[in-house]
């Protein structure tokens, strides 16, 4: 629709503006089972002009309310009571959760209707496959998958009011500071049911940055003064986290993770149902989601074949949701831009090239590494290639079941494949950290097994026969991949062979297994 192609359009910076002031003016309600809508609606309007709203299940109903203007929560704020503390005490923090009840259920029980409810969880594989069967093309089969994992306008708004609802107990200790999502929330690659990545920024204190340099003078604030900036960052989280698990409305099991790499606190924040982890402004983290932002915007077939591949790599045991020696959705995601950008023409622009087009206001220097490249998409000419996704589908697996693993490494700043700086099994650069491997937790084993499963995945797919798809009600194409090749395949392999019953095929098939076990072996460097 033209209305999508104008919000795809916006930079980065205009969406999270956009979507966090957004947040600012909008109120979460748990509401009875029984539910009259038009009431509801009715008494919060009396407050102030509803922009929007939906309903979603989450142990129970929940209304998400925007309102035109900000200061209608205020209004609202000053009418609700506070819970009776009868068997508990409260905490008298007054958030933006609120509960809806009827005072007297039983007359009003006519009224009740069933509400339209939001989903907030993608449907299981297995009920996906069915589905993907009626398609009419593996193109289709991946834009229905696509269609049926992306986050939703109303799961996007609720992620960004989850950040704001944070920033509230934030902005107690720190009144500049703002709470914005990154990764995967934000890059138009996050599939529903992820975790909201959050970071805790006071550098809206830009403003003041411009502080007085006329005069003979200047003024600057005291502020305690720490040997390290990690130092600060931890006591802060720690701080905060202490804050939310002990005053925070529906946050539970606060888990404060001080040590890592980079500090961080997961907790579960019941009311919208998110798992959350929030960290302190990564300046470098934000610059990789802008730059997924922008390939996912430039072209559909980009977000199309990166969510088809993570579902095939989670469904084959290649990713995994706990951190191991196992790929990220991170470096598959990267292996796919990479594969984009290596297309005749490409589909989607290196890095260097998204350099050369950034102007002044684009230029960032961070910690020493050069994050400059173009925010305007419109400065970005549309790519001339006009290769189908069926077509790129195969290829991506043939591509990298066939890739120079030992001797070469994935540059997407170049759009090369280039010697590989250290033995890495798997060595993806940095795009902004020249200096760092995004897959350095890849192991060989692990490696081994996404090229066999690629390998695999490419011949079912050449192998496939058009005309068979209606006739043997067997899954096709995407399908075909995303199940587990243990078990089903073993016995159409077997089937396959049975029906040509010749001896000298299957001997030739026998053959081919072990040349391919053997040039797998040759090429992962066994």
């Amino acid at each position: 629709t033209d209305a999508e192609v104008n919000t795809r359009k916006k930079t980065f910076t205009e969406v999270q503006r956009e979507r966090s002031e957004q947040a600012e003016r909008t109120v979460l309600i748990k509401c009875p089972q029984k539910l009259n809508e038009k009431k509801l609606l009715q008494y919060l309007s009396s407050h102030g002009n509803i922009k929007s709203h939906f309903f979603f299940e989450n142990r129970g109903i929940h209304a998400l309310i925007e309102f035109s203007e900000k200061n209608s929560i205020d209004s609202l704020q000053d009418a609700v009571g506070v819970p009776s503390a009868a068997e508990h005490h409260v905490v008298p923090f007054k958030s933006r959760l609120f509960t809806f009840t009827l005072k007297n259920p039983v007359s009003q029980d006519a009224g009740g209707t069933q509400v339209h409810l939001s989903p907030q969880f993608h449907i299981p594989v297995k009920d996906l496959i069915p589905k993907l069967c009626h398609a009419d093309s593996i193109s289709s089969q991946m834009y229905m998958l696509l269609n049926e994992y992306q986050l939703t306008e109303e799961n996007i708004k609720l992620r960004y009011l989850a950040c704001s609802l944070v920033r509230d107990f934030a902005r107690a200790y720190f009144p500049d500071s703002t709470v914005k999502p990154f990764g995967s929330s934000v890059n138009t690659f996050g599939k529903l049911g992820c975790d909201v990545d959050m970071f805790l920024d006071f550098h809206d204190t830009q403003k003041h940055a411009t502080k007085m340099k006329k005069g003979p003078f200047e003024m600057e604030y005291q502020m305690k003064r720490l040997p390290s900036e990690r130092l600060a960052t931890q006591k802060i989280l720690s701080v905060i986290g202490d804050c939310l698990d002990n005053f925070g409305p529906g946050c539970i099991g606060i888990q404060k993770i001080l040590n890592a790499r980079c500090p961080l606190v997961k907790f579960s924040h019941q009311a919208t149902g998110f798992q959350c982890d929030l960290s302190v402004s990564n300046s470098i983290a934000i610059k990789s989601s802008e730059l997924l932002y922008i390939y996912g915007c430039l072209d559909p077939r980009v977000r199309a074949l990166v969510f088809s591949v993570r579902c095939w790599a989670r469904v084959h045991g290649l990713t995994n949701s706990v951190p191991g020696t196992w790929i990220t959705n991170f470096s598959v995601t990267m292996m796919v831009m990479f594969f984009l950008q290596r297309r005749s023409p490409p589909i989607i622009p290196t890095l260097d090239q998204l350099k050369e087009l950034a102007d002044e206001k684009d230029k960032h220097v961070i910690g020493g590494y050069d994050c400059s490249f173009v925010s305007d998409l419109s400065k970005i000419k549309p790519t001339k290639n006009t290769e189908t996704l069926d077509v790129l589908l195969g290829d991506f697996f043939e591509y990298f079941g066939n890739f120079d693993f030992r001797r070469n490494s994935l540059n997407l700043r170049k759009g090369k494949e280039v010697n590989k700086p250290e033995s890495s099994p798997l060595y993806i650069w940095n795009p902004f950290e020249q200096d760092l491997n995004i897959s350095k937790n890849v192991n060989q084993p692990q490696l081994e097994k996404f090229v066999a499963v690629a390998r695999e995945s490419a011949w079912i797919l050449q192998k496939e026969d058009k005309t068979q798809r209606t006739i043997n009600k067997e899954p096709w194409g995407l399908a075909a991949l995303l199940i587990p090749f243990g078990k089903s395949n073993a016995s159409k392999t077997k089937n396959r062979i049975k029906g040509i019953g010749s001896e000298t095929i299957r001997s030739l098939l026998d053959s081919l297994k072990l040349n391919s076990a053997n040039s797998l072996q040759k090429a992962v460097g066994k």
